[in-house]
């Protein structure tokens, strides 16, 4: 263990012009990546620039400690983790700072964003190739550390093709551009009395003897897998014309490409371009009875010019059918196939396209698929996704056994991947095990997983006894065991067995001349540590046992909850790329502000805290501090992480111990005290309106002086609706009559009862409580669970599929919906009800569908319409409902804002601690799309959070969507 003193890291720390960070909750959310794996590091480096570099490796090398360079953190073989100083470049090293359109490169910093960089691209008609299924969030220090390549390899190469020039800092921090060199350049460096010619001069007796050469020809990976990231890439380096006869350019960038940040520091990375790919494309979806059909198609269709050649077997597209965001994504699924490969074809014509599309339809006709689905346009976009989103899906499993990541990177060449993968089915049968096949088919990489419990010790041991012999089989096939994830922790320790004991001699001293003391992600790739060891569960240890308020038992209770996050890191993508999660990360782009940060950090002190209350960690409440409970994370997150319930149980437990603020209760209370202000409306927004009384309120309940007081509503919902005698409904539907409806926003309601009734509905209001919503949020889960069991009780032999529940204020009818069958004491009945309640749009979109509501029976006006949705709506139902019925009336033109959270969050965003970050949320997306409308555009907001918050970031009054079409009415 490191043994480095607090005054040591303060020093340190006073000497960055960034952040060096060293508490127990920032060591506990960088513990873990995406892998198995669990180290605690020393402290964690936010350097602003090369200086803060310097002065790090200069610490390293004073106190031996390591330094680990990371970025998105979504490395799945533990590179991203270990016990020094952890240098986060995604905070600070993260501009595009050049572009030569005219050779087709581009200049970055490590912590650009894949996707980011291509959407800054495609005005110029260039792209940067390798596409990863985390291209939204991981970034191109990653890219190139893991030499990354992903769909589009077999098109457009992998990372390690692309990059032309590292601007790198060495171990004795000197600055080194490393780039292509001719031969006379190449023995100027020879020359040079510095780290820099030292490594050159290694790197040249090492690699000069012919015999040396045909050694790493036969040991290495063929070179025919263009995916392979085993150990150094020397194989690349003596193809130059410094070893051969060849006018191929010795460039160290090829060696540094897949390093994972064990030789140099990398600060710029200049990379060669593609002009964009042809815009018209088709995908072909075959569909086959078995995997081994499926593989035995993958040689056929490759002698087609595909741009992709993807692969998903039964298990994952099983898991596609319970994620909310992957159910519409896989409409084009027919039958129940074992396996899919995803053929893409591009071109410039449609002519040429259909030809294309007709050829290799021609060409299945004799294989074993039984169904060829062509999708086009945005059906291609869909499938992709699906196909994407297998590596979050898979941890998305239900209990301790999980799809382990050590395998899954193998590549073998094309004409080998069916004998391969025949044999390696055989070893998962000889253990008992059924593998998960999925990915790269075209490539000759399936990224293939076991299903291990890591907590079990029987487990761990076939854990290493697995990849072992896949090893064998891999380097049988003269394949590689890493062919885009890197070695990390999980395969390095198999380098020499992969390459040849004197090949991994050779690397070893590759390590040692460009790093002395080992200060460069230690650990990783040459003396590996242990693949079987720093897991991030102990095996066979006790359950700690946790009682929660809230049912966790659909996952088999909360801690199982939390580990559902396997750190694929899908929270970190940015607004640009559509969506709600994260958005408080999206704010601050701190990694502690991510939904994997609070799940992590919810494990961390769960599993290890000796205290007889395991949340009682201000460390906790520090991670949840920025949550807004939007849910997106239960629906946008593969593994559906639920963190808005994870943190009202947090707050509920914490609160035991440490008690309630008085803001806290205020809110959680808001509904009595709005009930008593009901009684006198006027003078209670007299006091709410005049700036020096509402100060003194604000100032009271900590609410930023900068925000506006929601007025208490003047009007009355009546207790019963009336209707004619005798008269024939089209349904009888319930309205829940909500505390925000009820008290502030009652207009709403009356426009609910007057759209209804006149589009023949029989509605009935009874008494009710509260939703609870505002409990639930502050986490007073007594009082929430009492309203929830006197809902139920209510409402239970009242609601049916006949007789359904309708909410108007999405954040009180998801409750029902949500929160109620993990609260109530009933939870059939629970159930039952949340299965036939919905948000008013639902219904009214589902009434539209069933012919009951036409487009004759409103206006012909014309108008404009931008929606924003609600958070739990996008999370729980779909903002299309409200896009639906909104487009009821034919002349009405509607539009969906592709704002994420509007930033409020029920009370979040009156916090004057908050505020800040609620308006820059709101600054993201929405205020700008609103601002930049004009005024005679009708702005709709179905919740009354949003509603306020747009008022607050744009002076604009926007309108429920029930009041838009009751206007609408004829």
């Amino acid at each position: 263990m490191i043994k480095i003193g607090i005054e040591d890291l303060n020093q340190l720390n006073k000497q960055l012009q960034g952040t060096l960070l060293f508490d127990d909750l920032i060591k506990a959310i960088y513990a873990t990546d995406a892998s198995v794996y669990r180290i605690l590091p020393t402290a964690v480096a936010y350097p602003k620039n090369s200086e803060d570099i310097i002065r790090l490796i200069q610490f390293a090398n004073q106190h031996s400690i390591s330094l680990i360079p990371r970025t998105a953190g979504t490395s799945l073989a533990g590179q991203c983790v270990g016990n020094g100083i952890i240098v986060d470049a995604s905070k600070h090293f993260n501009q595009i700072l050049n572009l030569d359109t005219q050779n087709k490169t581009v200049t970055v910093q490590p912590g650009v964003v894949r996707d980011e960089l291509n959407n800054y691209l495609k005005p110029f008609g260039l792209f940067f190739g390798p596409n990863t299924s985390t291209s939204n969030r991981c970034m191109i220090g990653g890219m190139v550390g893991n030499n990354s390549s992903g769909t589009t390899s077999i098109q457009y190469g992998v990372t390690r093709d692309t990059v032309l020039k590292l601007k790198t800092i060495l171990s004795d921090g000197s600055d080194v551009a490393f780039k292509a060199l001719s031969k006379k350049e190449f023995d100027v460096k020879l020359q040079l009395d510095t780290l820099e010619g030292k490594i050159y001069r290694k790197i040249y007796n090492q690699l000069k003897s012919s015999l040396v050469q045909e050694q790493i020809k036969n040991n290495f990976p063929k070179p025919e897998i263009h995916r392979r990231n085993t150990g150094y890439a020397i194989d690349e380096l003596i193809k130059s014309e410094v070893f051969t006869t060849s006018s191929i350019p010795f460039n160290m960038c090829k060696l540094l490409s897949g390093s994972e940040g064990t030789l140099a520091f990398t600060t710029e990375i200049t990379l060669q371009l593609q002009n964009l790919p042809p815009n018209k494309n088709a995908m072909i979806a075959c569909h086959f009875n078995s995997v081994e059909d499926c593989l035995n198609t993958v040689e056929t269709v490759m002698t087609h010019n595909l741009h992709t050649c993807e692969m998903m077997d039964k298990t994952i597209l099983d898991l596609t059918k319970h994620n909310k965001t992957q159910q519409k994504n896989r409409q084009f699924v027919q039958g129940d196939p074992k396996a899919i490969l995803m053929c893409e074809l591009k071109s410039d014509t449609d002519v040429d396209l259909n030809k294309q599309i007709d050829g290799l339809l021609h060409s299945l006709t004799k294989e074993k698929s039984y169904a060829n689905v062509v999708l086009k346009d945005g059906d291609i976009v869909k499938a992709m996704e699906l196909r994407k989103a297998g590596l979050g899906l898979l941890g998305n499993m239900i209990g301790d056994k999980k799809s382990v990541a050590c395998i899954e990177d193998t590549a073998v060449a094309l004409p080998d991947l069916a004998s391969y993968i025949k044999a390696f089915t055989q070893i998962m049968t000889n253990y008992q095990q059924k593998a998960v096949y999925y990915a790269h088919a075209g490539a000759g990489e399936l990224h293939l997983r076991p299903i291990l419990n890591l907590k079990d010790s029987h487990d761990v041991s076939l854990f290493r006894k697995i990849t072992t012999d896949v090893a064998k089989l891999v380097k049988k096939h003269q394949g590689s065991m890493s062919g885009e994830h890197g070695d990390g922790i999980v395969r390095a320790e198999f380098i020499p067995m992969m390459i040849g004991e004197e090949n991994y001699t050779i690397i070893k001293e590759v390590k040692s001349v460009f790093d002395p003391n080992a200060i460069f992600n230690r650990g990783k790739i040459v003396d590996a540590l242990p693949m079987d060891e720093n897991l991030r569960y102990i095996p066979d240890r006790e359950e700690p046992k946790i009682e929660t308020a809230i049912d966790f038992s659909a996952s088999k209770g909360i801690l199982r909850e939390a580990e559902k996050c396997n750190g694929s890191g899908d929270c970190r993508k940015l607004p640009e790329f559509g969506g709600s999660m994260c958005p408080s990360y999206r704010a601050t782009k701190n990694e502690k502000d991510t939904t994997r940060a609070r799940a992590n950090a919810l494990r961390e002190f769960l599993t290890h805290s000796n205290k007889k209350n395991k949340f009682n960690h201000h460390e906790l409440k520090e991670v949840f501090d920025l949550c807004l409970s939007c849910k997106a994370c239960a629906s946008e997150c593969p593994s559906s992480v639920d963190v808005a319930s994870l943190k009202a149980e947090f707050q509920y437990q914490y609160q035991k111990a440490n008690g309630a603020s008085l803001r806290d209760k205020l809110f959680a209370y808001n509904n009595k005290f709005n009930k008593i202000a009901s009684y006198t409306p006027k003078l209670t927004n007299a006091i709410f309106s005049n700036k020096i009384t509402s100060g003194f309120v604000k100032k009271l309940m900590g609410i930023s002086p900068q925000r506006t007081l929601p007025l208490i509503s003047t009007k009355r919902l009546p207790n019963k609706t009336k209707h004619s005698i005798n008269q024939e409904f089209k349904k009888h539907v319930y309205l829940f009559v909500d505390e925000f409806t009820n008290h502030l926003d009652t207009q709403i309601g009356l426009d609910t009862l007057e759209l209804l009734s006149k589009l023949n509905y029989k509605v009935t209001m009874v008494k009710h409580e509260e939703s609870g919503r505002s409990f639930i949020s502050k986490g007073f889960l007594d009082q929430a669970k009492k309203i929830a069991n006197k809902n139920v009780s209510i409402f239970k032999n009242l609601i049916t599929e006949k007789t359904p529940l309708i909410g108007i204020e999405p954040s009180a009818i998801y409750t029902f919906k949500d929160d109620y069958p993990k609260l109530a004491n009933d939870k059939n009945n629970a159930t039952k009800i949340a299965k036939h309640t919905y948000l008013i749009e639902e219904f009214l979109n589902r009434e539209i569908q069933q012919g009951h509501i036409v487009s004759s029976q409103f206006s012909e006006d014309n108008k404009t319409i931008k929606i924003h949705a609600h958070c739990y709506q996008k999370a729980l139902g779909s903002s299309s409902d409200t896009f639906h019925i909104l487009n009821l009336p034919k002349n009405y033109n509607v539009t969906v804002i592709p704002s994420g959270c509007c930033g409020m969050a029920g009370s979040f965003g009156y916090e004057k601690e908050h505020y800040a970050i609620s308006m820059q949320i709101g600054n993201q997306t929405l205020f700008p799309n609103i601002k930049n409308t004009n005024h005679d555009v009708i702005i709709s907001a179905n919740g009354t959070s949003c509603r306020h918050q747009i008022l607050d970031g744009t002076a604009r009054q926007a309108l429920h969507p029930v009041t838009i079409l009751n206007q609408a009415l004829i």
